[in-house]
């Protein structure tokens, strides 16, 4: 089966794309997203030698869950910053996150995930792989923040990346 599907993650990935850019499910919609879903992969594994091993499960839909509902409470929270507080009073910080994460797949989702929420943005990683810089919008108190995202995404990442 791992030489069929070597990558039965991505194969999931290229055929849901396909269909939705297809915009239609039908019998040749998914042949063809098949082929390319089993093609694309095999073509493509001999250039991932030492691909991360990740977890499809419920580590995973809890990740996506929490990234999503964080993604529309910060939309709010931004929008509240912007429409009622002046420029002088945003606390814009600079944090430096200690990272546990070790495979640069699982940092890129991490950096990804911070970039993605609003009032945050993943700006650097040290060259070592153990830092994450990130500026966020408006933070109180920075040791807190950091905590939040180390618990809140960095260990959640870690059950998702084994």
């Amino acid at each position: 089966m791992r030489k069929l599907l070597p990558h039965p993650g991505l194969s999931v990935l290229l055929l849901v794309i396909w269909l939705l850019m297809v915009n239609t499910i039908s019998v040749g919609a998914l042949v063809l997203g098949s082929l390319f879903a089993v093609v694309l992969p095999r073509f493509t594994a001999p250039f991932w030698p030492d691909r991360p091993a990740v977890r499809f499960g419920r580590d995973l839909l809890v990740y996506v869950a929490i990234v999503l509902f964080d993604i529309v409470v910060a939309n709010f929270q931004v929008a509240a910053v912007i429409l009622f507080r002046r420029n002088r009073e945003l606390r814009a910080r600079w944090l430096v996150i200690p990272l546990d994460l070790h495979t640069p797949e699982a940092i890129t989702v991490l950096a990804g995930t911070i970039s993605l929420t609003p009032g945050t943005v993943s700006s650097d990683v040290s060259a070592d792989g153990r830092f994450l810089l990130v500026h966020a919008l408006d933070v109180a108190d920075p040791e807190a923040e950091i905590a939040r995202i180390k618990q809140r995404y960095e260990a959640r990442l870690q059950r998702v990346f084994v």
